[in-house]
């Protein structure tokens, strides 16, 4: 009997195309088998930890100081109230606030412009403020000068300022002492800190006294990085060393100085501890009252942090308004690209 009725063939199965992955499935895979464990240990340690803490240290206490800056939150209770914009108006209607944010303005202004100039200044005799002939170098005993002017930084800010307090003291003072025995009898019991046209002015000098060293060093090292092939260029050229310093050392170390700017700055808008160690009270008229003190009898003396609050904010805008300042003035007047002896 046939069974060929009965029997089937069967044919393997014609091929069929498969098409690739695509891009981002290949790329996903890749990037699936290179996670290892010291890659991702790596990230939660140096990245995830990190961020964890700015989100939980800084980020939230901002938001929360915003939202409290719309309520009527005196500090000491749970129970508070929404305001709405009540507690912007009154801090920004408010005389004794409009003059504190009028000193921490002058001090913006001033202090950084001062430190900025001083210590650029000091910078380009150390390294290269020296003879005009031979090497590039700077002024004999640079490295003396230098280590000297970082001393007044590494001071505590507070112990700064109840140091130059007790210096400029009416009636035991080190300042009064030595006018008076130059024969200025005027400044026998001149109250330095205590007089509305000098606290400003001595408040000013204490802190640039306390930063040049700083930004000096800082810009010391600033300017070694700029080859000393372009000073010998200049030198040939006939550039003198005010020219060079203006036309060449400025301008290369321009975001240098730029981040310096910024970052007294933010100094001068705060100076609550020179302000509270020098003048407790504001001074006399409130004339080195700044926006931090009036911003901590607000809270802790009125037991109304909700305008506390709007105080700070008001406070974080004018640093982030100042910081866009000196980069709009920085894009504008040009960098590196400018240098000319013209």
């Amino acid at each position: 009997m046939s069974m060929a009725g009965n029997s089937s063939t069967s044919w393997p199965a014609a091929p069929t195309s498969v098409s690739p992955p695509p891009a981002a499935d290949r790329r996903a895979g890749r990037w699936r088998r290179n996670l290892t464990f010291d890659k991702i240990s790596l990230f939660v340690v140096f990245l995830g930890l990190p961020l964890a803490l700015y989100i939980t240290f800084v980020v939230s206490p901002l938001i929360q100081a915003v939202s409290y800056s719309f309520t009527d939150w005196s500090g000491f209770t749970a129970d508070f109230k929404p305001v709405g914009l009540a507690n912007y108006v009154k801090i920004l209607s408010d005389d004794t606030f409009q003059k504190a944010m009028y000193n921490n303005a002058l001090l913006a202004v001033v202090v950084p412009l001062i430190i900025i100039v001083l210590s650029l200044a000091l910078a380009t005799l150390v390294t290269v403020g020296g003879a005009s002939s031979g090497q590039i170098r700077g002024i004999k005993g640079a490295g003396f000068y230098r280590v000297i002017s970082f001393f007044p930084y590494a001071m505590p800010a507070i112990i700064t300022g109840i140091m130059w307090n007790l210096i400029f003291d009416p009636s035991s003072g080190l300042v009064n002492g030595i006018l008076t025995g130059l024969g200025f009898s005027n400044f026998k019991s001149f109250p330095w800190l205590g007089n509305i046209r000098t606290a400003m002015p001595t408040m000013m000098f204490v802190i640039v006294w306390g930063f040049v060293g700083f930004y000096m060093v800082l810009f010391i090292a600033a300017i070694k990085g700029i080859p000393a092939e372009i000073f010998e260029a200049a030198r040939i050229d006939g550039a003198g060393r005010f020219r060079t310093a203006i036309s060449i050392t400025v301008p290369l170390i321009r975001e240098n100085v730029q981040t310096a700017y910024i970052y007294l700055g933010i100094m001068a808008i705060d100076a609550f501890v020179y302000a509270q160690a020098l003048n407790p009270q504001g001074g006399p008229n409130n004339s080195t009252l700044t926006m931090s003190q009036e911003l901590l009898t607000t809270a802790f003396n009125k037991g109304q942090f909700g305008v506390a609050c709007a105080m700070g904010v008001v406070m974080g805008l004018m640093t982030v308004l100042f910081a866009a300042v000196v980069f709009t003035v920085n894009r504008v007047s040009g960098g590196k690209d400018r240098i000319t002896l013209a």
